[in-house]
């Protein structure tokens, strides 16, 4: 086993003494079952460990596993005065996990047998190359939780108690109370510190330097950086190019260069550029690098499949959910138009890559036979009240095309709200010039209708002086700006999401929605389990104000639309595949409403995910909870 492995398995790990006490077994029991190959695992529930290793069968060990989960929680809910509610919830939680993953019906749907790997491996018929390492981790926390011994309230590895102001009253209680919010603050502070955003006065000073080099590379002056129009034509598209900007990896230069090859939507504009660090350690500039310069496994993915790639990669369905092209619906008051069909520079994870033939392509705009009949199509459903306008990015379209398609919708008068879906405030804040504010202002009208910008920040280092200026002049208009991140791997760290949301709302942004990267094979490197989202809106977001974490953790169901992800009721885990992922089903947001088929998802093995944290240098122990969070 790797030394990850060990460490995982031995931080929180349950005393010999609690096992005896728990499961009536002596020092000869304990170390028999130490010996066995899969110890570690049936160490942390010797009573299951026997109960596989005495039945007869597959079915009789099913049975004998039921009965055990039931019993443990009839004296759990009726008998166990011992342990703390709060244990008591983690032990609810995991025996509802097991039997999930146990059912016949689970194994049924998912073609996966949880049990049986586990029989078989009771029976000495598994080795240790049969199952991977995070399979067997997923099982230890289980168990253990299943004991009521996950430890996640330990101290110095004794049973955690509760915080000394709970047994006080008065001042003196809030004294203690203070103290201790003093100490979790210093902690958060701690965490924050390890994100530089660019409003630092030495991180402005570092992009003029950046920014200098990039005027110089173009023979441009500083009135040209500041035009919206001379940034788009200067796009950066090629690995040549960008590779005399700035230093690149292997990697990624080999990965552009095939993406150039294969007409694979690639380019940045020098404003995002040059919040780009010069050298490719990625040590600040990792979120911002990983936003448009494509992993070799996407390139080569998308380059591999890029003729079917309309069918393949539309993971959200919307071929399914377009009653007429350029339109989108999901929800009874809500729908979708996208005029424009690209984008000032790609986000590599994009759900809609997919529609989009290249960067800034001259082909983008919808043909005026096309947008009349979506346009007609939204004035003849009067249901529809919430229009959001994206794409592509719409506005990357010139002022008068989007002056008529906004003054269209304004004339509906069941419209009570437009969105307008862009990047330009992190991508291309030049494009907020004033005749632009002036024309989308003029068709917020409180009282009557509302006009929103709905942003994507995924990092703090995005958030420049110039991303104020722009967000400044729509906040003066008195619209709403709003964000929605995806929870990707290089906003995932501890804290890192509210290092943003914390300056997002500084910089006059709301935090909106935090959306779970798509389950895409392509996106692969991207990709977090869902356990840290939900660990991280729980554990680091419920830390902060309310208005600073006033977004929505969700799951985008393909077809149907969104899954809250703080709603545990609306998901569940229904089996451990072999390598370490667990196979979540989502209910959509019709449940109790109608009959509409539920989702399954193979989501990242959290294991996987804690090595690349640690590759980053992060200590996994910050993460140990991890696990729990179902």
């Amino acid at each position: 086993m790797t030394t990850l492995f060990n460490h995982i398995i031995d931080s929180n790990s349950i005393k010999e003494k609690d096992l005896r006490i728990l499961f009536k077994i002596n020092k000869a029991e304990h170390e028999n079952i130490l010996k066995d190959k899969f110890g570690d695992l049936w160490i942390s529930n010797p009573a299951v460990f026997h109960l596989l290793q005495n039945s007869s069968g597959i079915e009789d060990a099913r049975s004998g596993l039921f009965d055990f989960l039931n019993a443990r929680e009839q004296y759990l809910l009726n008998e166990d005065e011992k342990l703390h509610p709060l244990e008591k919830v983690v032990i609810r939680d995991s025996i509802a996990v097991f039997k999930n993953i146990i059912s016949t019906g689970n194994e049924k749907e998912t073609g996966n047998s949880v049990l049986q790997i586990l029989f078989d491996m009771a029976k000495g018929k598994k080795t240790l190359e049969d199952v991977s390492e995070g399979f067997i981790l997923e099982l230890v926390h289980l168990f253990r939780a299943v004991s009521g011994l996950s430890r996640i309230y330990t101290q110095d590895g004794d049973i955690g108690k509760e915080p000394e102001f709970i047994s006080r009253r008065g001042h003196d209680a809030a004294v203690f109370r203070s103290d201790l919010l003093d100490r979790e603050e210093k902690s958060i502070e701690t965490f924050l510190l390890k994100y530089p955003h660019g409003l630092q006065p030495e991180v402005i000073k570092d992009r003029e330097t950046h920014k200098k080099r990039l005027l110089d590379y173009f023979n441009a002056t500083e009135t040209d950086w500041q035009s919206y129009r001379w940034q788009i034509k200067h796009v950066i598209r090629k690995a040549d190019v960008l590779k005399q900007i700035i230093d690149l990896t292997e990697d990624e230069e080999k990965s552009i260069r095939i993406a150039n090859q294969n007409r694979i939507p690639f380019g940045i504009t020098p404003y995002y550029v040059s919040l780009m660090d010069n050298n490719s350690s990625r040590k600040r500039d990792h979120s911002v690098r990983a936003q448009v310069i494509p992993p070799l496994h996407y390139s080569r993915t998308v380059a591999a499949n890029k003729e079917k790639r309309s069918d393949l990669f539309d993971f959200m369905g919307e071929h399914d959910t377009s009653p007429v092209p350029l339109v989108t619906r999901r929800y009874p008051q809500i729908a979708i138009i996208k005029p424009f069909n690209t984008c000032a520079q790609i986000c590599v994870y994009c759900q809609r890559n997919w529609e989009i033939n290249q960067v800034l392509d001259p082909h983008a705009s919808a043909k005026a036979n096309s947008l009349e009949t979506a346009l007609k199509w939204f004035e003849d459903h009067p249901a529809i009240q919430d229009v959001l306008i994206t794409g592509g990015d719409p506005l990357i379209m010139g002022d008068e095309k989007l002056d008529y398609i906004l003054g269209r919708i304004a004339r509906m008068d069941h419209v009570r709200r437009i969105r307008i879906g862009t990047r330009t405030p992190v991508v291309l804040p030049q494009r907020f010039t004033d005749t632009l504010v002036d024309i989308i202002a003029g068709y917020h009208e409180f009282g009557k209708r509302e006009v929103a910008i709905v942003t994507h920040f995924e990092h703090v280092w995005e958030i420049t002086p110039a991303a104020v200026k722009a967000i400044e002049k729509i906040r003066k208009k008195g619209m709403g700006v709003y964000n929605q991140a995806v929870f990707t791997f290089e906003n995932s760290c501890r804290f890192e999401l509210v290092a943003l949301r914390r300056l997002l709302r500084l910089a006059g942004v709301d935090p909106y929605y935090t959306f779970n990267a798509k389950g895409k094979d392509e996106t692969r490197d991207y990709r977090v389990p869902i356990a840290r989202l939900i660990q991280e809106r729980k554990e680091e977001a419920r830390l902060i104000p309310g208005l600073d974490r006033t977004d929505e953790a969700v799951f985008n169901v393909p077809r149907l639309g969104k899954n809250h992800l703080r709603a545990g009721q609306d998901h569940q885990i229904i089996t451990i595949l072999p390598d370490g992922r667990r196979v979540y089903e989502f209910l959509p947001w019709e449940k109790n409403i109608m009959l509409v088929p539920t989702y399954n998802h193979a989501d990242v093995s959290i294991f996987d995910y804690l090595k690349m944290l640690q590759r980053r240098g992060e200590n996994i122990d910050d993460y140990r909870t991890i696990w729990y969070y179902y």
